[in-house]
Formats: structure tokens, sequence, C-alpha cells
């Protein structure tokens, strides 16, 4: 793990993964265990807003491609015109701009790498759901592509702790540095 990486103001931007209805709310059968979570992101967003930061927020959508690895594997759609589809009603997207994606990886056929370095950002800082999907391999993929990486480990949720902790031990080996909101927070300050 390194700890040599230090979050600049100037070159962070923030992305927000699939804070969706789908994930979030209580009426879904998918829904993640993030009470804690969701107030948390709402400090990030406030002080990424305060810094005049760029805010990504992603919203994962299934492809109708009966040939999709997604829709195979998980059975299921998130469509575009549901609104369990939509982003949760906590969070402002108006200051943010907001990336469809298909699959786990925000930057796979998407804008997002695009527009990080069209606004000079060096370095993301990561949180949403789920930590060990969507998360992780936006992490990676964000690694891969020359970002340093700033993972929320409180910031993060998926359904069980045993599938979290593990992506927090794989991503800070080798892509990530573990960071909790209130770190982020004050480096922003």
């Amino acid at each position: 793990m390194r700890n040599d990486f230090k979050i600049k103001k100037k070159n962070v931007a923030l992305v927000i993964v699939d804070m969706q209805r789908y994930f979030c709310d209580e009426q879904s059968d998918a829904q993640v265990p993030l009470a804690a979570v969701v107030s948390k992101i709402k400090k990030l967003i406030d002080i990424f807003n305060e810094n005049n930061r760029l805010i990504i927020f992603t919203r994962h959508i299934d492809s109708d491609d009966k040939d999709n690895m997604m829709l195979r594997w998980w059975k299921e759609q998130i469509k575009e015109h549901d609104p369990m589809s939509q982003i949760i009603d906590d969070f402002d997207t108006n200051k943010g701009i907001i990336i469809v994606k298909h699959q786990y990886d925000a930057f796979l056929n998407t804008n997002l790498e695009k527009i990080l370095k069209e606004k000079g950002v060096k370095q993301v800082v990561i949180c949403g759901v789920l930590t060990n999907l969507c998360c992780e391999t936006t992490s990676r993929s964000a690694f891969m592509r020359g970002f340093e990486v700033y993972f929320t480990a409180d910031g993060t949720a998926t359904y069980t702790k045993d599938m979290h902790d593990a992506s927090l031990l794989n991503l800070s080996y080798g892509f990530a540095t573990l960071l909790t909101i209130d770190q982020v927070i004050k480096a922003m300050i």
C-alpha cells in the first residue's frame, strides 16, 4: 500500500458511482446496506462544490443487446426510463456531469476519460456502489489510464463486509490509496 500520494485540490475530481434508486431504495430487491454512506457522500459533494471541483455521477443503464454479458449474468435490466434507474434525490446533480454507463467500468465506451483529461484532472476520488463491482472496476480502470485513485473506504458499500473488505485489500495493494471521507475532506480544506 502506498502512502506517499496526496490529494491536490486543483487536479482532483469526485466520481460518484451508481447511487441510483435501484441500489439505494429500500423497495428494491437490489438494495445495498448503505445508510451511513449517503450522508458521507453528501459531505464530499459539498466540499467539492465549495472548491469548484469537478463532480461526476455515473448512472448504470443496461443495454438491450441480448449478447450483453451484464444481462446474461444478472438476468435483470436497469432500464433508462425506469424511475429506479434515477440517481437518488439526496444528491443535487445540477453542478455535476452525469455519465451513463453500460458496464461495471465507468470508462468503458463512455467519454469519462476525455472529460477528466480536458479538465486537467490527474486524481479521482471514488465513492458509491457497489464496492466490489462498479467502484472497484472503475478504480482499476482509472489507474490503468494514469489517474491517481483515492478510494473512500467508508464512502462505498456492497452487500457483505467480506466483499467490501476484499476489494479494499486488493485495491490498496496495487491500484488505489484508501482514505476515509473525513480524510478527503481534510485534504480539500
